[in-house]
């Protein structure tokens, strides 16, 4: 570039600027034009978006309506919607509370809670903070026009020149505050707890498994046998008649099944990228390398991937098969469970034990089958301890690391110039190609951002799972809990007491430097109180802006834009399989650690910018309101609760919003002591910490044991009758067993298109039959139709299925276990079924007149392909085992105490089921128990 001349900074100057960008690294001093730019942006996009989600939504129900397609019953389908611009909007506002209870379930009607009551919240410190601070603060600091501190409307707002008497506005607020917030708290808690209740005596509580059933974990070696899992239930309370199951080692079949889905899913994406067009076929087979530690093969040769993927599926069955086969002969586990006849029996005993550890074992509620990490349930206290710490260091350091890379992209990705002013070869990149570097800039930092904290989730649900938590719901919260400290620490202190640190910082090094004096004397003569404060000031109005982004992104939450797009793209320019087309109609799962997360990270910021900030509480309040509907219609006709949990979300929430009450507090605390006022004001501050802590622990023995226990021993029995009938139906080794015993494999998905081309790809392994030999598929047989002559049936079987274009839906899957099982809790809102009382997929019980066991298959010659989802009554009326049990023994010795020597022990153990003489091939177990 000739005859251009780039100015070079010099190394010094370099870092001179880049000081001078950390002390006021964020750039807040926002102009009224950048607010009312940024107030029209936010609000002009959210109604773009909304509009845009009102014109398309009559159009496309499978994105924008999945639940009213799936729902089965009146009970779980949502209120009709009609084809009209604006015809969800009656239903969302018509619909309360009681009825989303039976329509979306308790977690989702306490999200929807939880939104309300800080709408409210807002709405009310709105009224009380911008009609206090906002005419206290431009007063004080019209006093002292000419300080250049407070040129321009936002700095007039904040109590920049606040001090004296008017001071003790800000003690008084402080109160009114805390006691708002308790109050809307204490109201909540009440709902919560009714909530809490009616999900107790709802039809679906009272008559599933788990709600009658204690987890029992660090078992003693001498008590892991299904009696020793009753004396622990008897050490702590006598009353009731417990089933007592201990748990079995399956080592690494959860692993070999995992293995085997991988390779179906392979096989199937291959085959839709070969199959795309069956009636010309790529010239070359498609390839694939072969996986490592695959003796057959040299590491990292390419082989063919139809033949390969096929190959490695039907070992891994066969592994499978073994593996299920062995499970009688193997070592038992540390953990069990325990069920009772009646409800209250149960809670009565999990109340009973909450502080006792019988001989080292604990004993809790059962949660549901389908929410436990059955992986993280041997391990012993030692090793969670262990974890649990490692984890809170894990999370500890990558906060820490953070703070780096947010500063870092704060500053500099958000203004390339100033990268180039301490990078000077980068600064000629930027003068020469101006556009693109600033096209860059404007999408470079959010979506680093954005990317990060998609990520953070995942890191941290990994985390949670590492540290042993027992239940996919009890992770949640824990991940919930993290992200929130995570995004106060990174997005609030970091953010904005950055610039406070380097301008006391620099403040100091100047003092030190004019003054002649030592760095410690110079510390002592600054005031780092106000340098505090003013930095606070100075950020507030970014959040102010923050807040209002939110606007655009409720409204792009419910614009479903991205699933369109995702949907549009897959169809379009890639190439999915039947099972991927499938899923994306699915009603998706809801994220509720990350919108906790968001409205609790709203809140807190919220209250601690309020005092230096007034404004940020009607934005806030306006954000909330508005997104209270948006989230009713997406948890209404979108979203599912994939784990339903009954509301447990709800006390790690209260714990959050006190201690954003707290934080605000605090700050407040400091505002008063940067002032140099006198100390009452000071110590009338210190007592709203312990107010609140003293509130929290009213609600929690107030409301605490309500929520969680049906009983406590103070509620009546039972009757006989109903407890007989109760026992007649247990099934707690199949519900409570491991779901790697029972699971049916996975079969490839093809589309139907192909079926006349699939007998010449296979070359071969046609007549294999992934299910032939285990027993446990889920393959549909298919006949190969001859290629002369379509509709005619071909003469081998094919272990795969064919689907066509009419049946990619989820519509035509949704009672498919493999379905339904990625579907977790919300899979009963798709068809009728009874709770967790039988479990879809396991084998029913042989009794006279009834199929065979499908592990009879090859010796009787039964066809017994059928779920028990499709025969319920046949689990009904007995207690029923997963594939590869058997009823134990009645041990002598202990009368009463075995789980089998009950009132109903000729169901469990008469003609009616196989016993190990009558399954040879399954291998005779010395345990006494029924295997998990």
């Amino acid at each position: 570039m000739a005859g251009t001349s780039v100015p070079v900074i010099l190394p010094r100057q370099g870092v001179n600027d880049m000081l001078q960008y950390l002390q006021n690294p964020f750039n807040t001093q926002l102009t009224t034009n950048a607010f009312l730019s940024s107030f029209g942006y936010s609000i002009g996009a959210a109604a773009v978006f909304a509009l845009l989600f009102c014109l398309l939504r009559p159009y496309n129900k499978t994105v924008y309506a999945p639940r009213v397609k799936h729902s089965q019953g009146e009970k779980h389908a949502p209120p009709p919607l009609t084809n009209g611009v604006f015809g969800w909007v009656g239903p969302v506002l018509k619909t309360r509370e009681q009825v989303l209870v039976e329509k979306i379930g308790q977690d989702a009607t306490i999200f929807l809670h939880f939104i309300r009551m800080s709408r409210n919240i807002m709405i009310v410190l709105s009224v009380i903070g911008c009609g206090v601070y906002l005419p206290l603060n431009i007063i004080e600091n019209g006093k002292q026009s000419e300080n250049p501190a407070v040129d321009g409307p936002f700095a007039k707002m904040s109590p920049y020149n606040l001090g004296g008497k008017p001071v003790w506005v800000h003690v008084v607020v402080s109160y009114v505050f805390d006691i708002v917030i308790c109050f809307f708290l204490w109201s909540s808690y009440r709902v919560v707890t009714r909530i809490r209740r009616e999900y107790f005596e709802s039809a679906e509580y009272q008559s599933s498994l788990h709600s009658r059933t204690l987890m029992v974990v660090d078992i003693a070696k001498s008590y892991r046998t299904d009696e020793g899992v009753a004396r622990l239930v008897d050490e702590v309370n006598t009353t009731g008649d417990p089933t007592g199951i201990i748990a079995r080692s399956i080592k690494g079949l959860p692993e070999l099944i995992e293995k085997h889905e991988e390779a179906v899913r392979d096989l199937e994406a291959v085959l839709s990228k070969y199959l795309k067009n069956p009636d010309k076929l790529p010239a070359k087979r498609p390839k694939c390398k072969a996986q490592k530690g695959d003796e057959a093969f040299a590491p990292g040769s390419k082989v063919d991937a139809i033949d390969y993927l096929t190959s490695r599926i039907e070992k891994l069955a066969a592994k499978i098969h073994e593996a299920r086969k062995a499970v009688g002969n193997r070592e038992v586990l540390p953990y069990g469970f325990a069920s009772f006849p009646s409800i209250n029996q149960a809670h009565e005993l999990a109340y009973a034990a909450r502080n006792k550890h019988p001989h080292g074992a604990t004993l809790r509620l059962a949660p549901k089958p389908s929410d436990l990490i059955w992986k993280n349930l041997p391990l012993d206290k030692k090793t969670r301890g262990w974890r649990n710490f490692m984890n809170n260091v894990y999370v500890g350091i990558l906060t820490a690391i953070w703070t780096i890379p947010n500063a870092l992209i704060a500053i500099f990705l958000a203004d390339l110039s100033k990268l180039g002013a301490v990078w000077p070869t980068f600064q000629t990149q930027l003068a020469a190609n101006p556009r693109f570097w600033g096209a860059l800039q404007g999408i470079l930092a959010p979506l680093v951002t954005t990317l990060f904290y998609m990520l953070l989730p995942v890191i941290f649900r990994r985390l949670s799972i590492y540290a042993g938590n027992y239940s996919k719901t009890e992770r949640e919260r824990h991940v919930t809990h993290k992200l929130y400290i995570f995004f106060v620490f990174n997005n609030l202190f970091i953010f904005s007491l950055f610039s406070a640190g380097w301008k006391f910082g620099l403040a100091v090094f100047h003092t030190s430097q004019v003054d002649h004096t030592d760095a410690w004397t110079s510390f002592k003569n600054t005031n780092p109180g106000n340098n505090l404060m003013a930095a606070i000031c100075d950020v507030s109005p970014f959040w102010l802006n923050y807040l209002l982004q939110r606007n655009f992104g409720a409204a792009l939450d419910i614009s479903q834009l991205s699933k369109l797009a995702k949907g549009w793209f897959s169809r379009k320019l890639l190439s999915p399989t039947p099972r991927e087309l499938i899923e994306l109609t699915a009603p998706p799962p809801f994220d509720y650690a990350s919108y906790y997360n968001n409205f609790l990270f709203y809140i807190t910021i919220a209250l601690v910018f309020a005092p230096f900030q007034p404004l940020v509480l009607p934005v806030t309040a306006f954000y909330f309101a508005m997104d209270a509907y948006l989230k009713k219609y997406l948890l209404m006709y979108v979203f599912v609760t994939k784990h339903e949990s009954g509301g447990e979300f709800w006390r790690m929430i209260f714990n959050r919003v006190l201690s954003a009450t707290v934080l605000a507090n605090i700050l407040a605390a400091i505002f008063v002591v940067s002032r140099k006022e006198i100390w009452p004001q000071f110590y009338l501050m210190l007592p709203l910490p312990l107010l609140l802590v003293g509130f929290k622990i009213y609600c929690m023995k107030t409301f605490d044991d309500d929520q969680t226990y049906y009983s406590k021993g103070d509620k009546k029995k039972m009757s006989d009758d109903n407890v007989h009938e109760r026992r007649k139906g247990e099934k707690v080794g199949t519900r409570f067993g491991h779901p790697a015993l029972y699971r049916k494999l996975m079969v490839p998905m093809v589309h139907s298109r192909a079926q006349h081309i699939l007998k010449d790809i296979y070359r071969g392994h046609l007549d294999t039959g992934l299910d032939q030999d285990t027993g446990y598929g889920d393959s549909y047989r298919m006949q190969n139709m001859a290629k002369p002559k379509p509709g005619q049936i071909g003469g081998s079987a094919a272990p795969f299925e064919l689907v066509s274009d009419s049946q990619m839906d989820f519509e035509h899957f949704k009672n498919r276990a493999d379905f339904r099982d990625e579907a977790g809790d919300s899979a009963s809102i798709y068809s009728k079924s009874i709770a967790d009382s039988s479990r879809a997929g396991t084998p029913s019980g042989l009794r006279s007149g009834s199929p065979a066991p499908s592990y009879f298959k090859q010796q009787s010659g039964y066809d017994t392909d059928k779920t028990a989802a499709s025969t319920p009554d046949s689990e009904l009326n007995g207690v029923t085992y997963p594939a590869g049990y058997f009823a134990a023994p009645t041990v002598s010795g202990t009368p009463g105490r075995s789980p089998l020597a009950r009132s109903d022990s000729d169901e469990m153990m008469g003609t009616g089921h196989p016993t190990p003489s009558d399954a040879p091939h399954l291998g005779r177990t010395t345990s006494n128990s029924p295997l998990l």
